[in-house]
């Protein structure tokens, strides 16, 4: 029994930062109507550039802002340098420029860092708290749950609240009636893809002091298991995002610790084919439907 409770907190803290993860997938999604296969590429960066301020500074926090700005000019020169130019009517096109973005990115930051492993500070001890004698969650796990609280509450507000968020949908999903309204259709996209890669960026801080450390393939696998938790929550929703998260890092949880972690990586591509195969839409396509 100790085992299982132990398993089930680490598992919400991993499925927590897959969380985090997977909102910025689903705020792209709902600004752009774009998969963005570049997303765990274009984290990556902004942690590097969090990782050289911090090399400077001393300061993880001044590293943190680093990291969110970096998200945000990153993403916009994307949206503006790139993905503008793509022809959307096909979303192939979309996927493989995508793609390639991701080619380009890693092979920068690899000519720039190196391909070596770098320690990556965090502000808090991960040194699990006890109850009981079993241990749980660490200070660190306590910091990225108000961290994915505040970005969730953040996206709730943005998008049913805020005038700039119905903006934001207007323009994903009818980009020419939206035009004939006066909304700046090609701003909302650019705004769409700063806050996504803000959000990502956020994340990669937040998983990756818990990984191997930082490096250019660092979000590879956490990609894949956020898109996973983004397709069973649903990608148009924020809230399913967080539930296919924790769900997610449960799952990864209870299968490395009872059958081994070489077996983890099957476990997700399954989770992400029955899911595929039974409810393409996500968990909460229906209510996603409804509301759009």
């Amino acid at each position: 029994m100790d085992r299982f409770v132990f398993l089930t907190f680490d598992g919400l803290s991993k499925g927590a930062v897959l969380a985090a993860f997977a909102l910025a997938l689903v705020l792209i999604w709902r600004a752009a109507r774009i998969v963005n296969f570049a997303q765990g590429a274009m984290a990556v960066a902004a942690a590097y550039a969090a990782y050289s301020v911090t090399a400077a500074t001393g300061s993880y926090w001044l590293g943190l802002l680093a990291a969110l700005a970096g998200g945000l000019l990153l993403g916009a020169l994307v949206e503006r340098a790139v993905m503008r130019f793509v022809d959307h009517r096909s979303p192939l096109a979309e996927v493989i420029v995508a793609l390639g973005l991701v080619l380009v990115v890693q092979a920068g930051l690899g000519m720039v860092y190196g391909n070596e492993f770098r320690a990556v500070a965090t502000p808090f001890s991960r040194t699990a708290l006890e109850v009981g004698g079993i241990p749980l969650l660490s200070r660190h796990d306590l910091f990225v749950f108000g961290a994915v609280l505040l970005v969730l509450l953040g996206l709730a507000l943005l998008f049913t609240r805020t005038a700039i968020g119905l903006r934001m949908r207007a323009a994903a999903f009818a980009p020419e009636v939206s035009r004939l309204l006066g909304v700046d259709v090609g701003g909302m996209l650019t705004l769409g893809w700063a806050l996504a890669s803000a959000v990502g960026a956020l994340a990669a801080m937040l998983v990756l002091p818990t990984e191997l450390g930082l490096h250019p393939h660092a979000m590879d696998l956490v990609f894949v298991s956020a898109f996973t938790a983004a397709v069973v929550g649903g990608l148009d929703s924020p809230p399913g995002a967080v539930v296919g998260g924790l769900s997610v890092g449960l799952i990864l949880s209870y299968v490395s610790g009872y059958l081994g972690s070489d077996v983890t990586p099957m476990a997700v591509l399954a989770l992400l084919l029955v899911v595929l195969l039974v409810r393409p839409g996500g968990l909460f396509a229906a209510t996603a439907a409804r509301q759009a």
